[in-house]
């Protein structure tokens, strides 16, 4: 199978198997939601910055550094593996031993057994990276997308079942908990990699023969190393491939912390602006919606981008690698402009419908965040062009200027007086803007002009607006919500869909014959 189909079969099937993920987590989500109250999800929202920082640390990069790779060696893989393991044991201690200082941060005491339970997760996690890094080095979606939804599955079920029996964020905890231990479990199962210890025993039985060597010579033997010194030297030799990759892999890790921070900025301030953790829950929820549809999208181009872009720059001229980008940022805005501003026309009934009234003040802060989530796919594209071109320092500066100015935003805003509204405006226009920066980089690296680019992202974002204004006008006075929120659906829906195909975009038609295989042209000739 060539670049180009496998490249369709991976947008095809991982936009459908990454719908089927996230309708899994709808569905246990709303099952959750309608038990909790917004204070139980704020407790266990104020520990996710940390989880998801020890995990950054742990992965370290090492996934987009071997899928950068043209052919990863066993060597490297095996050097990822035991450095996350050191890593995710060392991070565990340090975080066990720091709860108390969490819990004093936000001034809520079982922030400290709660968080030493839910940190647990980061430590399974670290068995199963490498065999996730060949997953996604090798373009495995199917199995990938296989795995979440069977993850989702246990780890849901586990989670109701305790909410049911009233742990409430105990139990949310525990979902999660399962959920990364099922993840580890699948990605040994569906990787064919297995790593290998260091060769101790054998180098403890050279050394002797070596010291017997010396005896029979009559020669002055030197003094043999001790076991636990030929297991370090071991050690460091297993683990250098990971030194090696570090000072690319060093740089990703930087961005992926900004980001861990820019997304959990409302997580970690709101639970210090507003004690008890209701405000933060209802964020938070707003968050998780329009995260889970981001997911969809994201984890779709994510799961192809940069493979395919790394193939193309290693095997293509400038040209090529710039209509390869220009190809799949094309597919991204026709998905994700559409899918994500839906969500914001029918944000309100969604809530109040499926989770209840108690969550209400959600509504507007997930029509927010979903009008930043339209473009994240597209950043997340960007962010994989530089990943691709070897340029890991430009993405890494871009992330922590970025992280900067939306802690620094948020909390001028508070000190000002403003509300959560006025910060979730400021959050979601900066991220939009940011957009302006990623393009001037690809400009600089690809030659992508910014005609090009505008004419590439403008004309999707146009017609999905224009289809979300008109369904709004025409359902506005229907008073039945959920008749409302299925007549918005259909509407939107029926209009993108016309209004592309009546303007004969190749890229809709195109995407139409490969799902139905009605003829053998693949989504990447758009």
């Amino acid at each position: 199978m060539n670049l180009k189909q496998r490249t369709a079969q991976g947008l095809i099937w991982g936009g459908l198997s990454n719908g089927m993920v996230q309708l899994l987590q709808v569905v246990f989500g709303v099952w959750i939601l309608n038990i909790i109250t917004p204070e139980d999800s704020g407790k266990v929202a104020a520990l996710v910055i940390f989880s998801n920082i020890a995990s950054v640390l742990q992965e370290s990069g090492f996934t987009a550094a071997l899928a950068n790779k043209r052919e990863p060696t066993h060597e490297e893989y095996n050097a990822v593996f035991w450095f996350n393991i050191l890593v995710g044991i060392a991070l565990y201690v340090i975080l066990f031993l720091a709860a108390p200082l969490i819990a004093d941060f936000y001034n809520e005491p079982v922030l400290c057994p709660l968080g030493r339970f839910a940190f647990i997760g980061f430590v399974f996690s670290s068995f199963g990276t490498a065999q996730r890094a060949y997953l996604f080095g090798h373009l495995m979606v199917r199995q990938t997308s296989i795995m979440q939804m069977a993850s989702i599955v246990i780890s849901g079920i586990v989670g109701i079942c305790l909410v049911y029996a009233g742990l409430a964020f105990w139990g949310l905890a525990a979902q999660s908990l399962v959920y990364v231990a099922s993840v580890t479990a699948f990605a040994w199962l569906f990787s064919p990699w297995r790593p290998s210890l260091p060769a101790v025993q054998e180098e403890v039985k050279n050394e002797r023969v070596k010291s017997e060597k010396y005896k029979l010579q009559g020669l002055y033997a030197p003094k043999s190393k001790s076991y636990f010194s030929l297991f370090t030297h071991s050690l460091f030799t297993l683990l250098r491939p990971a030194r090696q990759m570090f000072g690319f892999s060093s740089k990703l890790l930087v961005n992926s912390l900004a980001f861990q921070f820019n997304n959990n900025a409302f997580g970690v301030l709101l639970n210090r602006f507003f004690p008890g953790g209701y405000i933060a829950g209802i964020y938070d929820n707003a968050r998780k919606w329009n995260d889970r549809a981001i997911a969809t999208i994201g984890g779709m181009v994510q799961g192809v981008a940069q493979p395919v872009l790394r193939e193309s720059v290693q095997d293509a001229s400038v040209a090529g690698i710039l209509n390869t980008f220009r190809k799949l940022l094309r597919f991204t805005c026709f998905v994700s402009f559409p899918c994500l501003l839906g969500l914001a026309l029918i944000a309100e009934d969604f809530i109040v419908l499926l989770v209840g009234e108690k969550w209400h003040e959600s509504a507007l802060l997930m029509t927010m965040l979903c009008v930043y989530g339209a473009f994240s796919p597209v950043v997340t594209l960007y962010s994989n062009l530089v990943i691709s071109c070897g340029r890991s320092t430009i993405n890494m500066v871009i992330g922590l200027v970025n992280c900067a100015l939306v802690w620094g935003g948020i909390i001028v805003l508070h000190a000002l007086g403003y509300k959560l509204t006025a910060m979730v405006i400021f959050y979601v226009a900066l991220n939009i803007a940011w957009l302006i920066v990623w393009q001037a980089c690809a400009r600089r690296l690809i030659g992508l002009s910014w005609l090009h680019a505008f004419k590439d992202i403008a004309p999707f974002f146009v017609f999905a607006f224009a289809v979300m204004v008109a369904a709004y006008f025409t359902t506005r006075a229907i008073p039945i919500s959920w008749l409302r929120l299925f007549l918005r659906i259909l509407i939107a829906v029926v209009l993108y869909v016309g209004i592309l195909w009546i303007a004969r975009a190749r890229i809709l038609r195109e995407s139409i014959d490969y799902i139905f295989k009605r003829d053998s042209k693949q989504l990447t000739n758009t």
